[in-house]
């Protein structure tokens, strides 16, 4: 068994008895030093799983593994686990260096080694300049990374972070991501982080654990999440998307399948003719063409355009209904005006088929 992993059997937990579980007979190895994300959209269990991990909530079965220990029946503080919360959760009365030692000092770490663990802490997040500081003295991001030296200090077997950016403004919340990656990181600890950002999972973690109605998905890193989603929930969750519906007309080193509005090719193997199928399109992979020049791809009309700094993303209706985007960068297209109809052009090997 491996020092810092965690490993999860066949976790449930009900709050209400006959109610669908909070989580749903999970199971998952997280490897040691490993930033893992449960990522999921609000009431999924993913905070659930958090706080069983912590000790804060009881499973009703399965087992909780941490460091080759089955800790699923003790009490939060006989865990080896440090926890940051939303609000980061830093005692207000007391100086930035006073919340630091505070984990150590409850360990029962003498003087000399907690005020050592405190300095190292502070200058790991650059915040040992503000030791003499109060909380409220500090801004939103200065007390996030407190909040993460706090944790590191404790020199816990894993670090628990609960939605830890979420309040934060927008800019600072994209700056704060790679910061708190590289602390992380830094400090070797095994990580498990909930969000329900895309964005943010997506720029942090080394793999990603989707969960939807208290059951885990798919896990995988960002890349293989975005380019090789299971199922259509993990491809609609994860990033933008466009699905049509259709039927496999043509089967072998490509598929070509039939839909209301054309046919789709895709390097994806593996199907059989007469399949039902979800064709799955990221908008940057989609490419605009005239009616002029090809009969090929599917026929929209644009309906209207965002700016977006780098280019535009562009809305077309297909002609039985549904809407794609397309997301252009350069300033190419600035022409393109509402009413234009084009053809929708995907390269196969962008196309995701996702089995119905």
């Amino acid at each position: 068994m491996n020092m810092n992993e965690i490993i999860l059997k066949n976790v449930t937990k009900k709050f209400d008895a006959g109610r669908i579980p909070a989580v749903d007979d999970v199971s998952l190895e997280i490897k040691p030093g490993e930033l893992f994300f449960l990522l999921g959209p609000s009431g999924c269990g993913k905070t659930t799983l958090l706080r069983i991990i912590a000790g804060l909530v009881r499973p009703d079965s399965g087992r909780v593994i941490i460091a080759g220990r089955d800790v699923t029946k003790l009490n939060a503080e006989k865990r080896d686990t440090a926890m940051i919360f939303q609000n980061y959760a830093l005692w207000p009365h007391m100086t930035v260096a006073q919340n630091v030692a505070f984990g150590p000092k409850m360990k029962g770490v003498n003087s000399e080694k907690c005020a050592s663990a405190v300095e190292n802490s502070l200058r790991l997040v650059e915040m040992h300049k503000y030791a003499s500081r109060k909380p409220n003295e500090l801004s939103g991001g200065q007390q996030q990374r407190v909040a993460v030296a706090r944790a590191l200090a404790a020199d816990a077997e894993c670090l628990l972070l609960d939605e830890p950016l979420s309040n934060l403004d927008a800019k600072l919340r994209a700056n704060m991501r790679l910061q708190l990656r590289e602390l992380i990181k830094r400090s070797n600890t095994t990580a498990v982080y909930v969000t329900h950002d895309q964005a943010e999972a997506l720029a942090m973690a080394d793999r990603i654990a989707v969960m939807n109605n208290g059951k885990i998905v798919q896990v995988a890193t960002p890349q293989e999440l975005y380019s090789s989603p299971s199922e259509k929930f993990v491809a609609d969750f994860i990033g933008e998307a466009n699905f049509i519906a259709g039927r496999v007309v043509k089967a072998g080193e490509t598929t070509t399948v039939e839909t209301s509005c054309g046919n789709i090719e895709s390097a994806a193997t593996g199907f059989v003719v007469g399949q039902a199928v979800t064709c799955c399109v990221r908008p940057e992979c989609v490419r605009l063409v005239s009616p002029d020049e090809t009969a090929d791809g599917l026929p929209g009309t644009m309906e209207f355009r965002i700016f977006t700094g780098g280019g535009w993303q562009f809305v077309f209706s297909l002609a039985q209904g549904e809407n794609w985007k397309a997301s252009i960068h350069g300033r190419q297209c600035d022409t393109i005006e509402p009413g234009t109809v084009a053809m929708l052009l995907a390269d196969p090997k962008d196309v995701i088929l996702l089995k119905e």
